[in-house]
């Protein structure tokens, strides 16, 4: 009987790997003005020094200041707090802090930005591993996550069983 694929095959069938990194750091800028350039004057200096930004978020206060997260190579952490510490009273945030104790992992396919599914697939596997998510980025491709890095085998083995990636 020729038909359909049912949609839970379509969104496991999307996924086609698990990569993970642990050669990232976290870095938050506290309390940011929140205004219009304030990202680009943050990253501009970290650019210029040659440090390449990963996962980008920004979070919005509501007293008129933000924190902005990112990640970086791990390699670059140090480098990266001096650079910012530098910039301080010309960029007028409060604080920079550090976590290189993530680990990136991503969910790898095509055409899985216009699928919700499986951001919800991820999201849920790795909640019921009680792995807390403290970065999302998405693109056609991939999503990825930044979690502890303690979680890493943990998470990887968990989608790995909710994408069925064993059975293909």
């Amino acid at each position: 009987v020729w038909g359909m694929p049912l949609e839970d095959d379509v969104e496991h069938n999307m996924v086609t790997g698990i990569a993970y990194s642990r050669d990232d750091a976290k870095i938050t800028v506290v309390r940011v003005p929140d205004k219009p350039g304030v990202a680009a004057d943050i990253l501009a200096p970290l650019s210029e020094a040659g440090i390449n930004i990963d996962m980008i978020v920004q979070n919005v206060s509501h007293d008129g200041n933000a924190n902005i997260t990112f990640t970086i190579a791990r390699a670059d952490a140090d480098h990266a707090i001096d650079v910012l510490r530098k910039k301080q009273d010309t960029l007028k945030f409060e604080n920079v802090l550090s976590d290189s104790n993530v680990a990136k992992v991503s969910v790898i396919g095509v055409g899985m930005q216009s699928h919700a599914g499986v951001a919800q697939t991820m999201f849920s596997a790795l909640a019921e591993q009680k792995i807390n998510i403290q970065v999302i980025s998405t693109s056609e491709i991939k999503i990825s996550v930044l979690i502890a890095e303690e979680h890493t085998e943990r998470a990887v083995r968990a989608l790995h069983a909710a994408y069925r990636l064993d059975e293909q």
